[in-house]
């Protein structure tokens, strides 16, 4: 992929108001021919907002492919039947939870400072076709 197609952009915020404006304010930067794009974020709601924000100015969903992290934040967009939100990276939350604690409790309790990085090595790729079969296994659907 050429450089002059791969776009950074700073976020005020990390909610949808911000990624959307953060969004817009790339988007002109773009070379005339980019029609595809692919937006990632930090988190589902960063990734929403850069979705939106390409719906607007006038990007068609099929030329959009949005990968959040999280998965619960994304069920709303997950349930539409079209939209360049393709799909959330769903973190393990018993592993993942329990881990956060747990390091937390040794660092209040031990003075064990927790690892500046860890992997995040068990997620589930949730999309349309298998989200709420994914989530209820977790008990995250009704």
């Amino acid at each position: 992929m050429p450089k002059d197609h791969i776009l950074f952009t700073a976020q005020k915020t990390l909610d949808v108001p911000g990624s959307m404006d953060a969004t817009n304010s790339a988007l002109p930067k773009l070379p005339g021919d980019a029609k595809n794009l692919i937006i990632g974020g930090m988190n589902d709601n960063t990734v929403l907002g850069g979705v939106r924000a390409t719906a607007s100015n006038g990007f068609s969903a099929k030329n959009v492919i949005g990968i959040g992290i999280n998965g619960t934040d994304a069920i709303d967009e997950l349930k539409k039947k079209e939209s360049g939100f393709f799909g959330s990276m769903l973190p393990s939350p018993d592993k993942e939870g329990y881990n956060t604690a747990l390091y937390m409790y040794k660092w209040v309790t031990e003075g064990v400072e927790p690892p500046k990085y860890t992997a995040m090595d068990d997620v589930t790729l949730i999309t349309r076709a298998n989200f709420q079969e994914v989530l209820t296994k977790i008990g995250l659907w009704k």
